[in-house]
């Protein structure tokens, strides 16, 4: 089956009209059947937080939720936390009610552009996907050594052996700190896609404050031919996977929605069963 949506569900203004933040994500699953939550990379949340998000979202929609950065080592110096078992034991309670809910369709634990292909790496991921072994798992690089000079095949045969699913990325090539689109499921559970668009100049740093970063990092728009292009990926990866998870995060300016729709209108997607019913308003 393919979900098709986009990262967080507060910034899409095309999506809402004068609709308070509180209702925005009950809105958002109108549209699409899965969203990416960030909120959970900042922050432990609170399991009020998914209870409501549960709660707002029908039966058929999906989650995938970012790993707390401090899992994944965005976090430099001093943590939050004593240990790692204090660490791990308040994310597994935090995440609880979706994991019971099984609206879960992966917990995503996106490493930073510096967590390169070496052993003392290999021992982190086996440390967290033992922590973590009853959870969907998805795992994204952004460091290309795991998938360049002989190691692509070496990657995937771990990520297969340890049972993470694969997120698939569409990015900018640009150097070390990004990888190739590697098209290939390593779980038969599930595939993560996540499109960042392919603005090279502004996927690096390098000069800017992070606000400014932030605002041209993933500032592109796809064209029908580069969405077609995909087409026949999709269509392999779901022959391999039981579910396909996409998600569009080039709303630098606005464009993960327009996308987003783009594409299942190209992959011919009914989705309705999965969407929440349209509130009709009485006044039109």
């Amino acid at each position: 089956m393919i979900y098709v949506g986009v990262t967080g569900w507060g910034d899409h203004d095309i999506l809402y009209s004068q609709v308070p933040a509180h209702q925005k994500l009950a809105v958002y699953s109108e549209h699409f059947p899965v969203v990416e939550v960030d909120s959970s990379f900042y922050a432990i949340q609170p399991q009020k937080n998914y209870e409501k998000w549960l709660h707002d979202t029908p039966e058929g929609f999906r989650f995938v939720v970012k790993a707390y950065q401090e899992m994944t080592g965005h976090r430099r110096g001093e943590g939050t936390f004593d240990s790692k078992e204090e660490l791990f034991a308040a994310y597994r309670h935090s995440i609880e009610p979706m994991r019971v809910s099984g609206r879960l369709g992966a917990i995503l634990c996106q490493f930073p552009p510096w967590f390169d292909c070496t052993r003392e790496h290999v021992a982190v991921l086996r440390d967290m996907k033992r922590r973590l072994s009853d959870l969907p798992l998805a795992l994204e690089f952004r460091h290309q050594s795991w998938f360049h000079n002989g190691m692509r095949e070496k990657t995937l045969q771990f990520m297969k052996e340890e049972q993470w699913i694969h997120s698939v990325c569409d990015e900018p090539q640009a150097g070390d700190g990004s990888i190739p689109i590697v098209p290939v499921a390593t779980s038969e559970t599930a595939t993560l896609i996540r499109f960042h668009g392919r603005n090279t100049a502004g996927w690096q740093r390098q000069g800017r404050t992070r606000e400014e970063w932030r605002k041209v990092r993933c500032l592109y728009k796809y064209s029908e031919r580069e969405l077609r292009e995909w087409i026949p990926l999709i269509q392999k990866l779901t022959k391999a996977s039981d579910n396909v998870y996409i998600l569009f995060n080039n709303n630098s300016a606005g464009d993960a929605v327009p996308n987003a729709k783009q594409l299942i209108e190209l992959l011919n997607l009914d989705q309705t069963d999965r969407l929440a019913a349209k509130q009709l308003d009485l006044f039109d």
